[in-house]
């Protein structure tokens, strides 16, 4: 009988913690992006823009464009959606969407 592949469990602290908890605005942590490019040279994975940006610049096209995304998966997850505490939603807060 062949064996299950177990799912890697996506921890948000200790050993592995890549990812922000969701009350701290989910998404991954610098520490988590710089993993991220070690496993996967050549990539070019960024962090949120979470500060403030110049109208027209590269950051705020970023940001308009992410907001853009996570504006769909609103419609496609409507429970996290409406549940303030989703980590979908405090992205979206931490981006400023």
């Amino acid at each position: 009988m062949p064996r299950k592949k177990e799912k890697s469990i996506r921890r948000t602290t200790g050993k592995g913690g890549n990812y922000r908890k969701t009350k701290s605005g989910a998404g991954m942590t610098k520490k988590g992006i710089a993993a991220y490019k070690r496993k996967n040279p050549g990539s070019k994975l960024k962090g949120a823009v979470t500060g403030k940006v110049k109208k027209g610049s590269k950051a705020a096209k970023r940001r308009k464009s992410y907001c853009a995304r996570s504006a769909g998966q609103m419609k496609k997850f409507p429970k996290a959606a409406k549940n303030p505490n989703s980590r979908l939603r405090q992205a979206r807060k931490r981006w400023k969407c």
